[in-house]
């Protein structure tokens, strides 16, 4: 749990992912084409992956527990609410708040 907060206040956007998980990398691509860089940690290449995936569940990630997006060191969610934040229009302001985009 220690380790998941540490990673996920490191840099303005963080997503725990799964590198064969497509959800994971819609959510990247959403990320990147807005032009932010996050830091990726991909749970299925790391040897602490499933201690992260049970951490990542205690903090409310529903299951899967991947795509788990923090901004500015706060859990927003999965890929349904990162999508509906963009669709309505919220996601710049958070990305901009977390000092992520300076557009």
């Amino acid at each position: 749990m220690d380790r998941v907060a540490r990673l996920a206040s490191q840099k303005a956007v963080v997503i725990f992912s799964k590198s064969s998980c497509c959800m994971c990398h819609a959510i990247k691509r959403l990320f990147y084409e807005q032009g932010v860089s996050p830091a990726i940690y991909e749970l299925d290449e790391d040897p602490r992956g499933k201690e992260m995936e049970w951490a990542l569940v205690r903090l409310g990630c529903s299951n899967p527990s991947v795509p788990a997006v923090f901004v500015g060191g706060k859990l927003v969610g999965s890929a349904n609410t990162v999508m509906t934040l963009h669709l309505n229009g919220s996601l710049k302001k958070l990305l901009k708040d977390a000092g992520a985009l300076w557009l």
